[in-house]
């Protein structure tokens, strides 16, 4: 993988809108990594492998994650370090932490929608210099595109996390958590008064988002499966955090304390 451009132009939409493309920033030698990756990953699942749909079925939406210290071909694009660099610059971060990588496919036609959600609320983590990078194996048309809510990642609110089999929250709101404003609930599609951003991608393409930009997506009705790695990254400001419930993925403290910086050996600097 040689080195992934990231423009001034990119770095300001990141910053803008909360999410952004890398258009064939991973190579047709690394997706076909990857590709292997998801297969050993399929064949070989974590105890953190989910359905969200019956498994016996043969459309269904299925995830797994932190992962990637058993499955080679992700460690290799993890530790290959470009794409590192290129998180360190959009979250305007001198390095570039890996938080941990979560494998997420919607067969084809699969009807299984991904609820509005913004993702920082799950996580033990927290700090603003952080971004997925979601990297598409397959073609993913506009039917089956990520959504974004442009800017949402500045509102300075705080969204309880839903979870994906039926859509219920996690929690009830307190000071600092709210529930999902009932518009987001159950929509797909255009939203009054807020700029949705929808980006189709193809193989090679990675969508950057913040931690707390607002997304979802529609089911998959196309004639391939939509196969995603998605690596996320956090950067000098990450500390460790507590939420009102358990954390996905399900970090244990090991010592950690609330605010600590995630200096720990499940979570390496990759960059620089």
């Amino acid at each position: 993988m040689g080195a992934v451009t990231v423009t001034e132009e990119t770095i300001e939409d990141f910053r803008r809108d909360g999410a952004t493309v890398l258009r064939g920033a991973v190579s047709e030698e690394h997706l076909t990594l990857l590709a292997a990756g998801v297969e050993r990953n399929r064949q070989s699942p974590s105890p953190n492998a989910h359905w969200y749909t019956d498994p016996s079925s043969a459309v269904g939406f299925w995830s797994d994650y932190v992962t990637w210290r058993s499955v080679p071909e992700y460690e290799q694009i993890v530790r290959e370090g470009s794409l590192a660099a290129a998180a360190a610059a959009l979250m305007a971060s001198r390095t570039a932490r890996f938080f941990h990588e979560h494998v997420l496919i919607k067969e084809a036609g699969a009807t299984e929608r991904t609820p509005w959600h913004h993702d920082q609320p799950y996580y033990c983590v927290d700090g603003d210099q952080n971004v997925s990078m979601w990297i598409a194996l397959d073609p993913v048309p506009e039917s089956s595109a990520l959504r974004f809510i442009a800017g949402s990642h500045r509102w300075n609110r705080w969204f309880i996390p839903r979870r994906f089999i039926d859509h219920s929250p996690y929690g009830t709101a307190d000071d600092r958590y709210e529930q999902l404003p009932d518009r987001f609930v159950g929509s797909d599609g255009e939203l009054d008064g807020e700029t949705v951003i929808s980006l189709p991608v193809e193989p090679g393409d990675v969508v950057c988002f913040h931690f707390r930009t607002l997304h979802g997506a529609p089911g998959n009705p196309n004639a391939t499966a939509r196969r995603a790695v998605s690596l996320r990254w956090v950067g000098d400001d990450a500390v460790w955090a507590e939420r009102p419930w358990p954390v996905s993925p399900t970090f244990e403290s090991e010592g950690l304390e609330v605010g600590d910086s995630l200096d720990d050996e499940r979570f390496p600097v990759i960059h620089p």
